[in-house]
């Protein structure tokens, strides 16, 4: 049997660990920001999410709620630093960053904006697309060999980014991070290239992040954008006990659209998700807001496919 280096292979399993904290979609990270939570497989365990499990709720000292494999990805970084064939299998775990006390269960949260600031569209168009994504990438397409090539790129521009006739959607973003690394726009694309590293002033804003782990995150983001539309995950990352002001908020956080607040309340009761508590928020200006809890066993009553959070757009 053939043992070089080459036909090794090191499997690490990476966590896109979510959370919503005050409205804010946050991500745990460590070696301050860098990278995302990871760990070997261990042989241990009878399975890489029991595995997954083990090591995260140790470092974190919180149970997972939702947790779901997502892919897996060639690390091509680490395997040129091992001298080995590197993956990294990537899982998507929903918790709190809070523990039952309330305060920060553990250091190294991070804003997953800070990473995607052009996938933040609460509160209308991104300014930063506008302003810099778009016109940079269209001298990109101008770029292309041949007037083919150019109209390719241009349209997939305009898939991505919601341009002429096609509409903004949420869902794209590891599409979106893609089509930034092939333009050579984020600081990763410089990697592994034999051309002089470029300046970090040409590249947009938005944290790099180590290894392949930036990828990983679009990909953990775009599978709860979509998630949330069709199955109530999204109650994995609620207190017991919520307003619908604060249930919306998250699911805005998440999906980086603002939403209509009455056709959302609507939502809610139609789907009969929650129940009201009989109790109040205390300590907010103005009229106390209601305090509500998920039917869990809504799951239970019917099937899951007619439990929807759809983004209605304000």
């Amino acid at each position: 049997m053939n043992s070089s280096p080459q036909h090794l292979v090191q499997a690490d399993l990476v966590a896109v660990l979510a959370a919503v904290t005050a409205g804010e979609p946050r991500v745990l990270t460590t070696q301050g920001g860098l990278t995302l939570p990871a760990g070997p497989f261990s042989p241990d365990h009878r399975s890489l999410q029991a595995s997954l499990r083990a090591w995260v709720e140790s470092q974190t000292h919180h149970p997972l709620g939702y947790v779901e494999q997502l892919y897996t990805f060639p690390d091509r970084d680490r395997s040129d630093a091992l001298g080995m064939r590197a993956i990294s299998i990537s899982y998507l775990g929903l918790t709190r960053e809070e523990d039952e006390s309330g305060a920060p269960a553990q250091d190294g949260w991070q804003d997953w904006y800070r990473y995607f600031p052009w996938e933040d569209w609460r509160t209308g168009e991104c300014a930063l697309v506008a302003d810099e994504v778009i016109p940079r990438l269209r001298a990109w397409s101008k770029l292309a060999d041949d007037r083919a090539q150019r109209s390719a790129r241009w349209q997939r521009v305009a898939v991505m980014f919601g341009l002429e006739d096609n509409a903004w959607n949420e869902e794209l973003v590891l599409q979106r991070y893609e089509l930034l690394f092939e333009a050579g726009l984020v600081a990763e694309s410089a990697r592994g290239r034999s051309a002089r590293k470029k300046p970090s002033v040409d590249w947009l804003p938005g944290e790099a992040m180590g290894h392949d782990h930036r990828r990983i995150l679009a990909t953990g983001m775009a599978r709860l954008r979509a998630k949330i539309k069709y199955r109530p995950v999204v109650f994995e990352l609620m207190p017991p006990e919520f307003s619908l002001l604060q249930l919306q908020q998250t699911v805005e956080a998440l999906a980086g659209r603002g939403l209509h607040k009455q056709n959302f309340r609507r939502q809610m009761e139609q789907q009969a998700l929650v129940e009201e508590t009989g109790q109040v928020a205390l300590g907010t200006a103005g009229r106390p807001a209601k305090l509500y809890r998920f039917r869990r066993n809504v799951i239970l009553e019917r099937a899951m496919s007619g439990n929807k959070l759809p983004l209605a757009r304000s």
